[in-house]
């Protein structure tokens, strides 16, 4: 771990920015000495918590079938998310129907490869599971899968285009779809038509997963929000998080009820969404997030924050909270997410002028580093 006391750069604190020195020790920051490092030019920032990203998919199967070289790809994801500044890390994988990489087996190999590779990594790599609400002959394998890996964050699909089904209609890309979970087109047809007309089902065995997995403290959350209603029957289950929801009614309806809201940061950077849901921009000037998550895209967050700052929606301390203190809080870890004295030693060095990120650093340990920045630490 290092031991290092930086001078000349200014670091965003709570209260803003501030020219203080900012020594690391044993991990965490404070405790002074250390050797003095230079980093004029440069600013200190709090390192990215993400709270839900699935990007780690192209590492760990970067073509379908090529490859299974699972921890491999893990290694290859923990030097990506700390080249982007993210120290704290969600990786949320789904467990579901659709099979192929959304299915168990894939799952399976995902968590059993993240649990090797953690220890070894600065990175601090946690789990997700992102179970199907129709899923019901999945739901007792997700359950042992949470007890299994110690998965403590679990949050509630449905993929199923129920509009179609009912109207006995063929889903939009469905063969592509079918491809992907290694079924025909008419098998993986059938097994949606099945799976929509136990639909009555759904609702009790929910509800009895659910008030197990809150007996187990996990964090419970829904995904793709809709009314305020559907929040309100997640929020009678205990998923007390709104992921990406998709109109201003269902985010408001989180906000009224003190429920941390999850945005996507992508949808930000792009300035709307590419589903067509309400803007996530909308939504951070509004005041309905409390954390903006990579998604589908390491680099988002750090960007997304500077976007809404760039736009006049957020000030820099607003923004950046965004991206560590609120998914930090969500995730419900209170040693990191803030330049603090006696925190876990999350940093990250940006060039001034360019915002760009040039090291990592991680629980004390260089995660990540390059370029001119890299020789202040060696002279």
């Amino acid at each position: 771990m290092l031991n290092l006391t930086l001078l000349n750069a200014p670091a965003l604190r709570p209260e803003g920015w501030s020219d203080a020195p900012l020594s690391i020790a044993g991990g965490v920051i404070g405790g002074g000495g250390g050797k003095e490092v230079d980093l004029s030019g440069f600013e200190l920032l709090p390192g990215i918590v993400d709270a839900h990203g699935d990007g780690f998919e192209r590492h760990m199967a970067p073509r379908r079938g090529a490859l299974r070289e699972r921890a491999s790809g893990v290694q290859a994801c923990a030097a990506e998310l700390a080249a982007c500044g993210i120290t704290t890390a969600a990786l949320a994988q789904f467990w579901s129907w659709e099979g192929g990489m959304r299915g168990p087996e894939f799952a399976e190999e995902v968590f059993a490869a993240v649990t090797e590779v953690a220890p070894t990594v600065p990175v601090d790599l946690r789990l997700q599971l992102r179970l199907e609400t129709h899923f019901l002959e999945g739901f007792a394998g997700a359950e042992d899968a949470v007890a299994r890996w110690g998965i403590s964050y679990v949050v509630f699909n449905d993929h199923l285009p129920h509009q179609r089904l009912a109207e006995g209609r063929k889903p939009p890309r469905l063969t592509g779809q079918a491809l992907k979970s290694g079924r025909s087109p008419e098998a993986h047809l059938a097994l949606m038509m099945d799976l929509h007309d136990r639909g009555a089902e759904v609702p009790a065995a929910l509800d009895g997963l659910c008030a197990r997995l809150a007996a187990r403290g996990v964090t419970m959350g829904s995904h793709d929000d809709r009314t305020a209603e559907g929040r309100a029957a997640w929020r009678a289950r205990g998923a007390l998080v709104s992921e990406f929801p998709e109109t201003v009614e269902a985010a408001q309806a989180a906000r009224d009820a003190g429920e941390f809201i999850v945005l996507g940061a992508p949808n930000v950077v792009r300035g709307a969404s590419h589903a067509g849901n309400v803007s996530a921009l909308e939504l951070v000037g509004m005041g309905l997030c409390d954390a903006l998550a990579s998604d589908y895209h390491y680099p988002a967050p750090a960007r997304a924050a500077w976007r809404c700052v760039e736009l006049g929606l957020l000030n820099e301390v607003e923004a950046w909270k965004l991206v560590s203190e609120g998914p930090a809080r969500l995730l419900g870890l209170t040693d990191r997410g803030r330049i603090e004295e006696g925190l876990r030693a999350d940093l990250i060095i940006r060039e001034r002028e360019s915002r760009r990120i040039v090291a990592t650093i991680a629980g004390g340990v260089v995660a990540y580093m390059s370029g001119e920045v890299a020789g202040r630490f060696i002279v």
